[in-house]
């Protein structure tokens, strides 16, 4: 039984023929399979190593290694927030202290602090499924997030993939 659905199978086939030496798919298949099931599982990194040749251990170091691919189920939103210096001096862990507690117990916003978003012009700052948010405060930091809850703004996959937009026919 295989870990992708068919038409990510299908995806994977052709992601790994677009590349000269198959093991460089590796983190364009590991994006493919966050997306899928919002997380990498043990089973999707044997899959990928069979895809392209190498070893689940050669994967599993990949995603290990970076920290945008999530080894455990996180939720529909990841919210980063950065407390590096410029976030640091400007509010960056009172937003992630404020965050933290407002989504304490809520299984679909999952809240990680990250080194750093390369943002500075616009401290403090945070992404919303690599969704860029600046200048903020913890009030308004809850308010994006409370705005990707609402649907009044559209995440992105885990892995920061757009998602399409579907034209609809008027007055439908």
């Amino acid at each position: 039984m295989s870990f992708f659905t068919e038409e990510n199978r299908q995806k994977a086939g052709s992601i790994v023929e677009r590349y000269p030496v198959r093991r460089s798919a590796v983190m364009p298949l590991l994006h493919l399979a966050q997306d899928q099931e919002g997380w990498v599982s043990g089973e999707a990194m044997r899959e990928i190593a069979d895809l392209v040749g190498i070893e689940p251990a050669q994967v599993l170091g990949t995603c290990a290694f970076y920290t945008m691919y999530k080894r455990e189920p996180v939720g529909a939103l990841v919210v980063s927030v950065c407390t590096n210096v410029s976030c640091l001096v400007t509010g960056g862990p009172e937003i992630h202290q404020a965050l933290r507690e407002q989504y304490a117990d809520d299984p679909e916003v999952y809240v990680e602090e990250v080194e750093c978003l390369a943002a500075c012009g616009g401290a403090p700052a945070i992404q919303v499924n690599y969704e860029f948010h600046e200048h903020l405060t913890p009030e308004s930091a809850v308010e994006v997030v409370e705005a990707y809850k609402r649907g009044d703004r559209k995440a992105r996959t885990l892995s920061g993939t757009p998602v399409a937009i579907v034209p609809t026919k008027a007055g439908a």
